[in-house]
């Protein structure tokens, strides 16, 4: 017990078992709905539901596994939500390509991010970003976060064109319930409890099954009642109607070159500036703003897309969930190994982990969002060269619901505030290499 200790630094990084466990357990539970959800949106194109469920937990473990005992982080790896409805509405659904040409897109993305991860490229580019736009990572991801905790646990809803969201229904019980959710663990929190993250979200599922009330991935069309699994354990199917599917040739097509290059875009800017948020949030990064070593994480989640692509499923990456985890403690490597086990026991147990619902879970992901937010007090609110592309990365993250937006929106006008403000040797070469990657973005992006 002492060498694991050693190994994941517990000392180093004030932290211990009881921490990291509560942190590795409260990631998964915020994260547990991609067993369902992501296999669900790639249905849509054509992917079949019990193979591809199957493929998102494996790739999970699988890169959160390494990202735990390799990297050392406690950042949980998945399929990336966002991209595989890219992959079924966009490029299967508008453009007609098949879902095996999609996944050799992505084979290829995670390979070619292997070679510039290998080589230092990346890693290059992460620690070229000046220290206001890793600010904006950092408070956008928690915007968004809370953003979607709004929306998933019903407190706002989509609305219509006059007016984009509205409050949603508070006399809905599962309303009423993330409302209490939000309200316990930010008690629990004043109150210096441990754990108050998974209490709350543990509390909120168990008076939902208790009062019946409707969880959204296995209720039917009624909404009022819950429909509670026969059997909480089972065989996980096959995954051979969609491992090693995937059609390279098809994806190195001049015609499949817009999706190759928005996958590559996407999946580039949304690792590293989640890495470079949750870094900044768990009080990871250097003096200099830099996440040490961060080629390593960076390598996990290439793999991990490899991987995906291989089991049968889209672009992975690190998941901002993983900052629930580390707000409940988890620091080290250790905290990530205890997802990935989890995962792997999901392949067994997903009807049990499925009974989570977002109105348990929400209120937790505004809870964390909420606190991300804090670094914005470090913003050069009086230098606009600073902070009209701190500002567009921030909303682009949230009002879009698309991390890669915001990201490559703030690096086209990043240099382009520099230059006119006169600050134009402010601009480090890897800015204006990631100002063309973003330019090219946009031009060639399917809206």
């Amino acid at each position: 017990m002492e060498a694991v200790k050693r190994y994941f630094r517990f000392e180093e990084l004030g932290t211990d078992y009881k921490k990291e466990v509560i942190g590795g357990i409260t990631t998964f539970i915020t994260m547990a709905y991609i067993i369902i959800v992501n296999p669900k949106i790639l249905e849509a194109a054509g992917i079949p539901f019990g193979p591809s469920m199957v493929a998102t937990i494996i790739t999970a473990s699988f890169g959160t596994l390494l990202m735990g005992v390799y990297a050392k982080r406690p950042f949980a790896i998945a399929p990336y939500m966002g991209e595989n409805a890219f992959i079924a509405y966009t490029v299967v659904k508008v453009l007609g390509f098949s879902w095996q040409t999609a996944l050799g897109a992505i084979f290829l993305g995670g390979l070619m991010f292997t070679v510039l991860t290998v080589f230092r490229i990346r890693s290059w580019l992460a620690n070229s970003i000046s220290r206001g736009m890793k600010i904006a990572f950092a408070v956008g991801i928690g915007l968004f976060l809370a953003f979607i905790g709004l929306n998933e646990s019903g407190i706002i809803k989509i609305g219509n064109p006059g007016a984009p969201v509205h409050v949603g229904n508070l006399h809905q019980p599962a309303v009423l319930l993330a409302v209490l959710g939000f309200l316990v663990i930010a008690f629990m929190m004043i109150r210096r409890i441990r754990g108050s993250m998974l209490i709350g979200i543990l509390g909120v599922t168990f008076i939902a099954i208790v009062l019946q009330i409707a969880v959204p991935f296995l209720t039917g069309t009624d909404p009022g009642l819950m429909k509670i699994p026969d059997e909480f354990v089972s065989l996980p199917p096959s995954l051979e109607p969609v491992f090693l599917k995937m059609d390279i040739t098809g994806a190195l097509s001049w015609g499949f070159f817009s999706v190759i290059l928005t996958v590559f875009v996407m999946d580039f800017v949304d690792t590293m500036g989640t890495l470079i948020g949750l870094s900044y949030r768990a009080g990871l990064l250097d003096e200099n703003g830099e996440l040490p070593e961060i080629e390593k994480p960076m390598l996990c989640d290439a793999l991990a897309t490899v991987a995906g692509a291989l089991f049968g499923t889209t672009t992975a990456g690190a998941f901002i969930e993983s900052a629930s985890g580390i707000e409940a403690g988890g620091r080290s490597g250790f905290s990530a190994v205890v997802t990935a086990a989890l995962f792997l026991l999901a392949l067994f147990f997903s009807p049990l982990f499925a009974i989570i619902p977002p109105y348990a879970y929400g209120p937790a992901l505004i809870i964390v969002g909420m606190l991300m937010i804090a670094p914005i007090r470090d913003v050069k609110f009086d230098d606009l060269s600073e902070l009209v592309p701190v500002f567009t990365t921030i909303v682009l993250m949230c009002f879009t619901y698309n991390i890669g937006i915001g990201m490559t929106g703030g690096f086209v006008v990043y240099p382009v505030m520099k230059l006119v403000s006169g600050k134009g040797r402010e601009i480090s070469p890897g800015s204006w290499l990631l100002f063309a990657f973003s330019v090219l973005f946009f031009i060639f992006y399917p809206f």
